[in-house]
């Protein structure tokens, strides 16, 4: 076999690979990024970036580790470019809402205000310590696994965390209390 052979089959190799991995994380990128504050307009041209950066770094990916908290790691450094933009430093929900998968409008509705509430909740939290708390507490990822892709130590991790909900739980008892003073 001659290496431009070979060079092709290790091409179509990944080609495959990145086509699965995409397929099947796409959802978790796009909610990640959601979660970690990328308005809805712009999840798609986002999502899109990232993946571009994930097939350039494909072959660094460590096959014996979940792949979540890898493209997870990505997701925290696309959405910090993203909200230090001047332009993305407004009101990150705007005018689009949740979706809400339910069969009763009030479902529907609870379900849409629960989503808004933790969305203005976590955009309160700083992306580091929000990063944490997202794939911890959301995720349920095990903080060892956590802290490998965020390359941060364990007790910088579980400080994090700490620290995150802390806040979250203040920002949430916040924006409840506002919202029960609206008219």
């Amino acid at each position: 076999m001659t290496a431009a052979a070979t060079s092709h089959d290790r091409d179509q190799d990944v080609a495959v690979r990145f086509e699965a991995i995409f397929e099947a994380q796409l959802p978790y990128v796009w909610t990640s990024l959601k979660r970690l504050g990328v308005a809805p307009r712009d999840l798609e041209d986002v999502a899109h970036e990232l993946f571009l950066q994930v097939l350039k770094r494909l072959s660094e990916c460590d096959t014996s580790q979940p792949i979540r908290p890898w493209l997870f790691a990505f997701a925290v450094r696309f959405a910090a470019d993203y909200r230090r933009l001047a332009r993305h430093k407004t009101d990150l929900l705007g005018d689009d809402e949740p979706v809400a998968t339910t069969s009763s409008p009030e479902g529907a509705l609870a379900a849409v205000e629960r989503e808004r509430l933790v969305l203005h909740a976590l955009e309160g939290i700083e992306v580091d310590r929000r990063a944490v708390f997202v794939l911890h507490e959301l995720d349920e990822v095990p903080m060892s696994e956590i802290t490998a892709a965020l390359g941060i130590p364990l007790h910088t991790g579980y400080s994090r965390l700490r620290v995150a909900r802390e806040e979250f739980v203040a920002a949430v008892r916040r924006l409840t209390r506002q919202g029960r003073e609206m008219p």
